[in-house]
């Protein structure tokens, strides 16, 4: 069972950024694509941001285009989300995911294992 750790969450002013990190543990890291999503309360879990296994191929919600980026570093078997001029709304809990393909996707149904997350705050 793979184990995936967020972290670098925390108190930013609207405008601000933040990087998530996010380290899995063991080989179950190899050849599978990465996500992130994300909570807010009282809303449904959403999609943020995926990454193929190769780091090669991207994907973005929309809310997070332009400002987010997703990258990885398979030898250190992190992910990462670098996000900039966060604005209040993105406030939520981000989860990362892993996906037993090689590809990522913005269906949180694909994803088999998750993190506990990261409470990323943003005020006005």
């Amino acid at each position: 069972q793979v184990q995936l750790v967020e972290s670098g969450g925390g108190l930013v002013q609207a405008g601000g950024s933040l990087t998530l990190s996010c380290a899995a543990s063991g080989r179950t890291f190899t050849g599978y694509a990465m996500g992130w999503f994300r909570q807010a309360p009282g809303k449904e879990r959403e999609f943020v941001a995926a990454i193929s296994w190769s780091g090669d191929n991207t994907l973005y919600a929309g809310s997070a285009k332009g400002r987010f980026t997703i990258s990885r570093e398979n030898a250190k078997n992190t992910v990462y989300l670098q996000m900039n001029s966060l604005k209040p709304e993105d406030t939520a809990v981000y989860y990362c995911a892993r996906r037993v393909q090689s590809a990522g996707t913005k269906d949180p149904n694909s994803y088999d294992s998750w993190g506990q997350g990261t409470q990323v705050t943003v005020s006005s």
